[in-house]
């Protein structure tokens, strides 16, 4: 009786029951150890992107651009992980420098990192930083940066690409412009809030009152209004700034020049026909105004019925003011312009 009854102790609900293998429990117990020590790992990275992002924020909440050293950079912009974009400004900003650049860009910068920081729409998406030359030398090293200014974009993921670069050169260093790249590489679109200027207004009150105070001086005699001369020189002096490039600086905010950081060597000419400095600008307006004098003094000693001589005289310096300064203005245009084949006396 006891031995037919063993296997009916067996079955359970008239199912057998089916014990695993002895040598798969070593499988399993390693398969748990796997999984715990991945969710360790997913759990250690949440926690350490959570402190980075309350780090940046409370930066953020004491000042709109953080300055970073190298240990800083590669721990909150070159280490993972990071689900934030991040823009830098290389600089040098110390006195010794004399980077007069950096200091103006620097303005510009300022202006759209507290555009962004002040707008409704500051998030923890986007933060502005600034590595010094002086306080972050091995970053310029790392990255193989020979220049100040320089404007990165360090993506959420991945490295940075040709595009996350801000080509400074050619469209110039103006918060609007800074805030289309951004759009353009971020989706992040930044309203640039500028502070009150009231320096136009100033200068626009004190012509006023100077013009109206000398007609209130000569309102006894006005015809000087009607002196074509008067007019002449104040059509020219227009001319000459809107020609020598005035109101692309005023939109673009070029830099006034370039320095070379490894010989100290200054361009005044920028290289390209897509830019230039506000140096150059002054250069052109003077070279333009030189061979306007030219013109007139030929005008004159053709015109002038004056003794002989000094109308030669007149005209030699005509001459050679329009030869001259004409050839100088050709040889800035071939330069800028690679492959122009004309040029005249200077190359």
């Amino acid at each position: 009786m006891g031995a037919r009854g063993a296997p009916s102790r067996r079955r359970q609900g008239g199912r057998r029951l089916r014990y695993l293998p002895t040598g798969s429990f070593p499988f399993l117990l390693l398969l748990l150890l796997l999984c715990i020590q991945l969710g360790g790992g997913q759990k250690k990275k949440e926690n350490l992107l959570a402190e980075k992002v309350e780090q940046l924020m409370e930066w953020s909440s004491r000042r709109s651009i953080f300055r970073m050293n190298g240990d800083k950079f590669r721990k909150f912009i070159k280490a993972p992980p990071r689900n934030y974009s991040m823009i830098v400004m290389f600089t040098a900003l110390q006195p010794q420098r004399q980077c007069s650049v950096c200091r103006q860009a620097n303005e510009e910068y300022q202006i759209l990192a507290n555009s962004w920081r002040y707008s409704s729409a500051f998030c923890n998406k986007l933060f502005f930083s600034m590595v010094d030359y002086d306080e972050g030398t091995d970053v310029f090293q790392q990255l193989n940066m020979n220049s100040a200014p320089t404007f990165m974009h360090f993506p959420p993921k991945g490295r940075p690409k040709r595009a996350d670069t801000f080509d400074l050169q050619r469209i110039g260093f103006a918060a609007e412009q800074l805030a289309k790249w951004i759009a353009d590489r971020t989706d992040v679109h930044i309203r640039v809030f500028r502070p009150p200027n009231y320096s136009g207004t100033i200068a626009l009150a004190l012509l006023v009152s100077l013009v109206g105070g000398l007609l209130y001086l000569r309102r006894n005699n006005l015809e000087f209004i009607y002196n074509k001369t008067g007019w002449a020189m104040v059509s020219l002096c227009i001319v000459f700034a809107m020609t020598s490039g005035q109101m692309w600086n005023h939109i673009r905010g070029p830099p006034y020049a370039h320095k070379n950081p490894h010989n100290g060597q200054v361009s005044y000419i920028h290289g390209s026909s897509q830019a230039q400095f506000v140096a150059e600008s002054h250069i052109i307006l003077v070279l333009n105004a030189a061979i306007t004098m030219g013109m007139v003094l030929l005008n004159e000693a053709a015109t002038s019925k004056g003794d002989v001589g000094k109308r030669r005289i007149i005209c030699l310096v005509g001459l050679g003011l329009v030869v001259f300064f004409f050839s100088f203005l050709l040889s800035i245009f071939r330069s800028k312009y690679h492959g122009y084949p004309y040029s005249f006396l200077i190359k």
